[in-house]
């Protein structure tokens, strides 16, 4: 990197997608409401979008690997408390 470049960076995970607007989540648990062209096409609930921020210019990107972990974890979880449900799985 050279000194005339500044790298900033974080990560936003897609909440919900409701027609144009997509809820995300930021790094400190609040949510806003983004417009749903400002993300990466293709976007889906649940994505992480890893931003990083160069000389001003701000890139969204879907972090396919931190998704794909975050899902086998949330998958695992409740695998585990169906485990324990007295008929095998929970019911809401």
């Amino acid at each position: 990197m050279t000194d005339d470049t500044q790298s900033l960076g974080g990560m936003v995970v897609v909440d919900s997608i409701e027609g144009q607007w997509a809820r995300v989540e930021l790094p400190d648990g609040t949510t806003e409401d983004w417009a749903l062209s400002t993300l990466p096409k293709g976007v889906q609930e649940g994505d992480v979008i890893q931003m990083t921020v160069v000389d001003g210019d701000l890139e969204l990107e879907i972090d396919h690997l931190e998704t794909k972990q975050r899902r086998q974890g949330a998958q695992a979880r409740l695998d585990t408390l169906n485990q324990a449900a007295p008929d095998g799985e929970i019911t809401l």
